[in-house]
């Protein structure tokens, strides 16, 4: 029997296709894309330390810190995407484009508003690995696999509320085919964004 989440389904598999990519894992917003991709390296890979560029937005580096890493800050010049060295997250929140997607990456993307494709708030993991998927996924909808219905379903892990809605993914689906046909450009580059080497100082609040 057909749900909202289909719809949710339906577009992970559609931009993961454009993308050139085997799965697609949608999530609510960009930063989040890049805190589970963070939170799979450390937990599963065992990493625990990444360079990340001076000039980008603000949440990324915020992301690696709440997720338990060691931030090493560096000029770089980027445009559209850049990938956080030593693990194999790529940050392609100013990409969008057909065929975009690196092999044995975990390549987020954002749709918040003003980026090429919006779903007004949303993001993706694009990969081809299937362990990171199955590592992945329950841990976007607390924990659940939404293909069982809740009550039926035997909650093994911690997750988070970090999950597209349906009405999200469908106005994705709705905008996409005439988005692709307009745009194939990256919507910016290192210089749109001040340096943000200063969130290594930054504390939770006042003790």
């Amino acid at each position: 029997m057909a749900t909202p989440y289909d719809l949710v389904v339906e577009f992970e598999n559609t931009i993961a296709e454009y993308a050139g990519a085997k799965y697609g894992i949608a999530v609510d917003c960009c930063s989040h894309a890049i805190f589970l991709s963070a939170l799979y390296n450390r937990i599963v890979k065992g990493i625990d330390r990444v360079v990340v560029p001076k000039q980008t937005y603000i949440s990324i580096p915020m992301q690696f810190r709440h997720a338990g890493f060691t931030i090493d800050f560096i000029d770089q010049q980027w445009q559209g995407r850049y990938c956080i060295l030593p693990t194999n997250i790529v940050d392609s929140a100013c990409r969008f484009t057909s065929g975009m997607y690196i092999p044995e990456t975990l390549y987020c993307l954002s749709f918040q508003f003003h980026k090429t494709l919006s779903t007004i708030r949303g993001g993706m993991i694009l990969t081809d690995d299937e362990e990171a998927v199955k590592w992945i996924r329950p841990r976007v909808h607390d924990g659940r696999d939404m293909n069982i219905e809740y009550e039926q379903d035997d909650i093994t892990c911690l997750g988070y509320h970090m999950h597209m809605t349906p009405e999200s993914a469908k106005l994705g689906l709705e905008k996409f085919n005439s988005i692709i046909q307009l745009h194939n450009k990256d919507v910016c580059g290192y210089e749109y964004y001040h340096d943000v080497s200063y969130v290594n100082n930054l504390e939770y609040g006042e003790k």
